[in-house]
């Protein structure tokens, strides 16, 4: 017990010595300079003295040397003392460098300099405690969306192996259940095609400047590839495409394709369960400033107005999410983040029961939010 107790003060005194030792080598060229004050004033009293013998005792030099000396200790005495628990503060945060809150600990600033180093460092707090709150977000969403993910996932690989079960087990009788079977399957392995493209993007989009390229684009054409990517489910679903005008945009390829891969599976996935047939169109027209728009209208369930203002809202699903059962709250969330990135505009109009129309906006200069 001793030998810890005796530990504890030779560290605390090893401590004051070194910040001691700081606080005057701080001051070293002002006790320089004072020095040579009182050194000029002396040469000018010896001046006098051998000048006028008899003017000035040197007694009088005696007292005054010793009275600088008196005071200049007095000064930085009570100059340490005044700060000496800053300094304390300063290395008792120092010494605690793996804890976020260290800098909170200095708060005895004295002079104007040491209060702005204090709100300097405030001010560094918080945007690291802002910036760290971010990282930990955008964690967060990703492990919840990852989770998500494999449980969607899921879905498919049960459907295509109870086929593959079905068919070790008895076998299709049928030319048509084969086709049946094999377009069931297809369906899941698109599924599972088009949640590995959305994974991979989610991925991407923590080094999204470094995966874009910008040029000008034909954005009818785009559209054209991304309906007949989703043929076969318009056709199965009695969805009819149909596309109006033509338009050249600045902007990603594959971004934009992806964006209009999700809003074109939004649709078909909100329609097919609506009787009869549906129309899916596609409206492409210049506005003024050289502005332009693409216009995406299904006639599928809608949305609910209470859920409109929240579509974006990652892992928001609605009521829609909840009735259909295939839905990640993903698809609109990346969506909007994507077209944030390109610097495009994105809003959405539904009337419940009768449809939703997306309207993607691009504008000349949308690019360069980008920087």
């Amino acid at each position: 017990m001793r030998h810890d107790g005796a530990s504890s003060d030779t560290y605390v005194t090893g401590r004051e010595g070194n910040m001691l030792w700081v606080f005057i080598k701080d001051r070293l060229l002002y006790i320089v300079c004072i020095i040579v004050i009182v050194l000029l004033a002396v040469s000018l009293l010896m001046l006098e003295m051998a000048r006028y013998p008899g003017m000035v005792e040197p007694g009088t030099v005696y007292y005054f040397l010793l009275l600088a000396l008196v005071a200049l200790i007095a000064w930085f005495t009570a100059d340490y003392y005044r700060q000496r628990y800053f300094l304390k503060q300063v290395k008792e945060a120092l010494a605690r460098t793996n804890d976020l809150q260290a800098s909170a600990i200095v708060t005895a600033g004295v002079t104007g300099e040491q209060r702005l180093v204090m709100e300097l460092l405030q001010e560094q707090h918080r945007a690291f405690l802002g910036e760290l709150s971010r990282h930990r977000r955008s964690q967060e969403l990703h492990n919840h969306f990852a989770l998500q993910w494999v449980h969607h996932m899921k879905t498919p690989l049960s459907v295509i192996h109870l086929h593959m079960q079905e068919g070790a087990e008895r076998g299709w009788s049928t030319e048509e259940e084969q086709r049946a079977m094999a377009a069931s399957v297809l369906e899941e392995t698109e599924r599972l095609t088009r949640g590995l493209e959305m994974m991979l993007h989610t991925a991407r989009l923590d080094k999204f400047e470094l995966d874009t390229h910008i040029r000008r684009l034909p954005l009818h054409e785009l559209v054209r590839t991304t309906i007949n990517n989703h043929k076969r489910l318009l056709i199965r679903h009695s969805i009819y495409p149909k596309v109006e005008g033509e338009l050249w945009v600045e902007s990603d390829e594959k971004w934009l394709v992806f964006v209009l891969q999700q809003l074109v599976s939004n649709s078909i996935k909100y329609s097919k369960h609506k009787p009869g047939s549906k129309t899916l169109a596609f409206r492409l027209r210049e506005l003024e400033d050289g502005k332009a728009e693409l216009a995406i209208a299904d006639e599928g369930i809608g949305i609910a107005p209470q859920d409109i203002s929240r579509v974006f809202d990652a892992f928001f699903t609605g009521e829609n999410g909840r009735t259909t059962g295939e839905s990640t709250g993903m698809g609109l969330y990346l969506t909007k983040k994507v077209l944030d990135k390109l610097g495009h505009g994105v809003k959405i109009r539904s009337e419940l029961g009768a449809g939703t129309t997306v309207i993607l906006t691009f504008r000349p200069a949308g690019i360069h939010v980008m920087a």
